[in-house]
């Protein structure tokens, strides 16, 4: 972890002026794990370098799991790279392993399928909140390629106990309505599996809904990058080839999650504010957030450089945001700042997110003064007079972020745990507080 060090509490200072800045984010940690998960897999000779890699808790998580399943990884944070390298015949090194995932979803889901591909016993395990998101789908879809994994509570939820003599190809059915992250783990194993004569290909069927849809289409374009095809057969349905993905070096985006913190910031303030390296063509289904920002009065604009957002007199909005719903805490806080309710909607999953995001979002709004309705799948937020106060983060990096917003123009904000951050974004404090230069 980095060596930042945090107060139990953080005072938010207001901005005393609109804010006019261009911002750098540090790299996408859903792309980062990604990128890990296939470096390690991607037998090469030479290492795979990946470059702009995300220093946070849960990639050094990732990391940290990916040298005990006996990986040679080397980090240099200074030039932000990390490289990879298995020197054994055996697609997973080591036989056991007993892996600590902390609360990092990503890392958990992955590294359950990715596991699938070696050969003996693997158990992974988390913190209490951890041991309360769920996780079955994904071991209903291993078990149906033959490999024994089960929740070793039986409650559907970690720890996750893996025993497996290989993850075999094939035809496989699987639930993606609770978290899109089980879908994509399947999809980064399988092309590694070992070839079944019936089934040259393996082919993912989806089973119901699928929730968060632009993270499977980024998991779809990084496969490519490794030179694994993913095919649509039928619109349900996802078909990938069994071979050995090559790659040497690759490139990691910057955060599009994160940079919505700032874009959001000139919405609220009226300012305007770049965010460099991103653009609509994006592996990264959370750049669409502008788009939201747009109809609510925002001007945005696109050059070489990134994406600029100048904020506007704001009006609500009624949207799904079923696709980018890492920024509804963050849009939370722009619509209390709207002129009318602003309605988010279809976003039921992100109760099982690492706390219960519309709980915990619409009571710290409530907190503030605005006034919160929530439903099963969204809620409804009406402005009202606020005013600054202590809100508690529930350990969610994205609580943490998003509320700070508030406190730009609010006085009085103050920010408990505000350590959480590093799940994800490490120096958010540090680049939230160069808005006020």
């Amino acid at each position: 972890m980095s060596d930042i060090t945090y107060p139990a509490e953080l005072s938010i200072t207001p901005l005393m002026a609109v804010p006019s800045a261009t911002v750098t984010v540090p790299g996408s940690k859903s792309i980062t794990n990604r990128a890990l998960v296939l470096a390690a897999l991607g037998k090469t000779d030479d290492a795979c370098e990946l470059r702009g890699v995300l220093r946070s808790e849960d990639t050094e998580v990732m990391l940290a799991c990916l040298k005990q399943l006996g990986f040679h990884v080397h980090e240099d944070w200074v030039a932000h790279t990390v490289r990879i390298v298995n020197r054994t015949p055996r697609i997973i090194p080591v036989d056991h392993a007993d892996l600590f995932v902390a609360n990092s979803g990503t890392t958990m889901r992955f590294l359950a399928a990715m596991v699938s591909l070696g050969c003996g016993r693997y158990r992974l395990d988390g913190i209490p909140r951890m041991r309360e998101r769920p996780i079955e789908d994904l071991l209903v879809a291993l078990r149906e390629l033959g490999v024994n994994a089960y929740s070793e509570a039986g409650n559907g939820c970690p720890p996750v106990v893996i025993e497996t003599q290989g993850l075999r190809s094939g035809a496989v059915r699987i639930k993606a309505e609770k978290s899109s992250q089980f879908l994509s783990a399947l999809m980064m194993a399988v092309p590694f599996a070992r070839p079944n004569k019936d089934f040259p290909a393996s082919v993912i069927y989806l089973d119901g809904p699928l929730v968060s849809e632009p993270y499977i289409e980024m998991t779809a374009r990084i496969l490519e990058s490794w030179a694994i095809r993913v095919e649509r057969p039928v619109p349900d349905a996802y078909r990938l080839e069994p071979r050995p993905g090559y790659r040497e070096r690759y490139d990691i985006e910057p955060d599009a999650s994160a940079a919505s913190y700032f874009w959001a910031a000139a919405a609220i303030m009226g300012g305007r504010v770049t965010v460099t390296g991103l653009n609509r063509k994006s592996l990264q289904g959370d750049v669409r957030f502008v788009d939201v920002l747009a109809e609510m009065g925002c001007r945005v604009e696109e050059c070489d450089s990134g994406i600029t957002v100048h904020g506007k007199p704001l009006h609500g909005v009624d949207v799904d945001m079923n696709d980018i719903s890492d920024t509804v805490m963050t849009l939370g806080a722009v619509a209390c700042f709207a002129d009318g309710p602003t309605t988010i909607r279809n976003i039921a999953h992100i109760r099982h997110k690492e706390t219960d995001r519309i709980a915990a979002l619409a009571t710290e709004l409530r907190k503030l003064g605005a006034e919160v309705e929530d439903r099963a799948d969204g809620l409804t937020i009406t402005p009202r007079p606020l005013k600054g106060r202590p809100v508690d983060t529930y350990n969610d990096h994205r609580m943490a972020m998003s509320l700070a917003l508030v406190g730009l123009k609010v006085p009085g904000v103050v920010i408990r745990n505000p350590a959480c951050v590093a799940k994800t974004y490490p120096g958010f404090w540090q680049d939230l507080e160069a808005l006020h230069r």
